[in-house]
This record gives structure tokens, sequence and C-alpha cells, in this order.
């Protein structure tokens, strides 16, 4: 296996040789403009040589990266929106759910002794 650090692709867009971190990967730091020494913070596998190549790369292809950034952060806006459809937000203090949780449970039990409201 080589050394040589490069942009290759395996099937998941666009990705270093070295390891599985992709382009997109750091499309974000380049766009916030973030320092090498920020980006190994964060990806701390990361060598200041694999990240000068994905930089070359995204300079290369700027426009078609960013908006497939865009792409992607739409996307997971709208899998957010619809899991807090789907579950939203509990209501309460953890206190009051867990005192409304123990008598649903009270409720329960007493109806399946057959005692209590049945619905």
């Amino acid at each position: 296996m080589s050394n040589r650090v490069e942009i290759i692709d395996r099937g998941r867009g666009p990705q270093l040789s070295t390891s599985r971190v992709t382009v997109q990967d750091l499309v974000p730091y380049f766009q916030d403009g973030s320092t090498y020494e920020e980006i190994i913070r964060w990806i701390p596998s990361l060598t200041t040589e694999e990240i000068a190549v994905v930089e070359c790369f995204y300079r290369q292809h700027k426009d078609d990266l960013d908006e497939q950034d865009r792409r992607i952060q739409r996307r997971t806006e709208e899998q957010v929106r619809l899991q807090r459809l789907r579950f939203p937000e509990l209501e309460g203090t953890t206190e009051e759910r867990l005192e409304r949780l123990k008598k649903l449970l009270h409720q329960r039990r007493l109806e399946s002794n057959g005692e209590g409201n049945h619905r």
C-alpha cells in the first residue's frame, strides 16, 4: 500500500487514500476558515499533509463541493424536522415527567388487575 497522500474514490465520494476521511468531511472547516491546527483538534488522526491535499482538491472543486454541502445540510435539517414531529419535545421538568409516568404506570396496573377506569 502506498503512503502517498492523494484523493481517491472508494464509492463514498472523494476521500483521502490514507484514511476514510472524505473531502466532504472537511468542507465545513474550509468554509469557516479553520486553521489546520483547529481541524487537527477535531480530527486528530489527520496530518497537515493530508489536510493540505484535501484543501487543494476543495479549492479546485469549490463550487461543486459547496453546493453538495448545501444539499447535505438541507437534507439533515429536514430529517431533524421530521424527527421532531415524530418525537416532540417533552413538556415539563424531569420530575414532572417522572411523576406523570408513575401515575400512568399505576393506572395501567390497576386496569390490568380489573380495577380503575377502562378505556
